[in-house]
């Protein structure tokens, strides 16, 4: 399913895999300025394809490897001949089969492998200069887009919430922290943050002070449980109550437990 979204000169692209009238998990593309920041999963490609026809698309990018994010890419690039560009270290995955958990075959589907290029500094459309900024934690070939005019930031899956516990068992959650504090280092006073799952963050500095204020807050938690003896298991009953509902559904690849547990390395060293 792919659901459009007006947000005056950009366009929001919300697209999920549809099962009997409910869709799995919605991932967002934006269109701005001929620019096409991800495409999404191969179930929703041709939905995409069809999509862009009527639009005005020059380049398109991918702020990461994963499978959400690069599955239009190959059908993209059959129909319109497109250049798309990524982290360097991106190229390589993109460009060969990746290795899915079960869930993941069936909310997203595997891509089909594609050549994308290396990406340079900035990117620049008819109105518009987007820099490029380095931004691992969720994963290393992670990049972020910013427009500094516009005070417009693309963060990709690096900011998904002001109070998020669920993360993936291979994020880097002090990559992540490291990455945002360089946003709150940008010279806007404010910024607009366009996040992966759709949400906007208006105050998008504010949000990540907010964020990172909550993972101090979790951390300093964890620091004094592990003072008192308890467990990893035990400190995450202890301050979050029950589990993500998403451990079960993804064999623990996203969990609340994966927080405790990457705090926890620096605990005990």
């Amino acid at each position: 399913m792919l659901q459009e979204k007006k947000l005056g000169p950009l366009a929001q692209i919300m697209m999920g895999r549809e099962v009997d009238g409910t869709v799995y998990y919605w991932t967002a593309a934006y269109l701005v300025d001929g620019l096409l920041v991800d495409t999404g999963c191969s179930y929703t490609a041709p939905e995409l394809i069809e999509y862009l026809r009527e639009k005005q698309v020059n380049q398109v990018i991918n702020t990461h490897h994963h499978e959400d994010h690069v599955g239009g890419n190959a059908l993209l690039q059959k129909e319109f001949g497109l250049d798309i560009y990524a982290h360097p270290l991106a190229v390589s995955l993109i460009s060969n089969k990746m290795e899915l958990n079960p869930y993941q075959e069936l909310v997203w589907g595997y891509p089909e492998p594609t050549i994308v290029k290396p990406i340079q500094g900035q990117i620049k459309t008819e109105h518009h200069i987007f820099k490029v900024i380095e931004t691992p934690g969720h994963c290393p070939d992670h990049l972020s887009l910013y427009e500094p005019e516009q005070g417009w930031l693309f963060s990709g899956d690096l900011f998904v919430s002001e109070d998020q516990k669920v993360f993936r068992a291979d994020e880097d959650i002090y990559g992540i922290i490291g990455s945002l504090q360089g946003f709150i280092q940008l010279e806007n006073q404010e910024l607009t943050l366009f996040t992966s799952i759709g949400k906007i963050f208006p105050e998008g500095k504010s949000s990540i002070k907010r964020f990172l204020d909550h993972l101090e807050e979790v951390n300093a938690a964890v620091a004094n449980l592990v003072a008192k003896g308890l467990n990893a298991e035990e400190i995450k009953n202890s301050i979050f109550s029950r589990e993500s509902s998403m451990a079960p559904l993804t064999g623990g690849h996203y969990s609340i437990q994966n927080l405790v547990d990457k705090l926890l390395i620096r605990c005990v060293l």
